[in-house]
């Protein structure tokens, strides 16, 4: 009985660590770019193409959206251009046997600010999916 309780305790631990290693939260700013090692992929913010998201001291009827481009590149393969959006599809792309996911784009808009293009940043989460490209 404790052999199988120690077995599932292990697997338990070992399934979280190796869950928190599959996952990447990163936040680049456009014109940047982040590498992740254990992935090797390069992920650069290109531009912001539209934002059109209801500024956050006001009401109104829909939340809008903002589109951004991204390039992928995976060591040993050829990059990739893709644009992801915050309310309207595509949220997220796969890539190389990952899946790259738009959870973020700041600053959010308001009424009595103007935001420089090159000050957004956006925040993506890297998820292993295990099917290579």
């Amino acid at each position: 009985m404790r052999k199988t309780i120690l077995a599932l305790l292990l697997t338990l631990v070992f399934g979280t660590f190796l869950q928190a290693q599959t996952n990447q939260k990163i936040t680049i700013q456009v014109n940047q770019q982040k590498t992740l090692p254990k992935s090797r992929l390069t992920i650069k913010f290109v531009s912001l193409i539209e934002d059109s998201r209801c500024p956050t001291d006001t009401q109104c009827i829909q939340a809008g959206n903002a589109r951004l481009q991204i390039e992928v590149r995976k060591v040993g393969s050829v990059t990739k251009t893709f644009e992801l959006n915050t309310d309207d599809k595509p949220q997220f792309i796969s890539f190389a046997g990952y899946t790259i996911n738009l959870i973020d784009l700041n600053p959010k808009p308001a009424t009595n600010i103007r935001i420089n293009r090159f000050g957004y940043k956006a925040t993506l989460n890297v998820r292993k999916t295990g099917n290579s490209k």
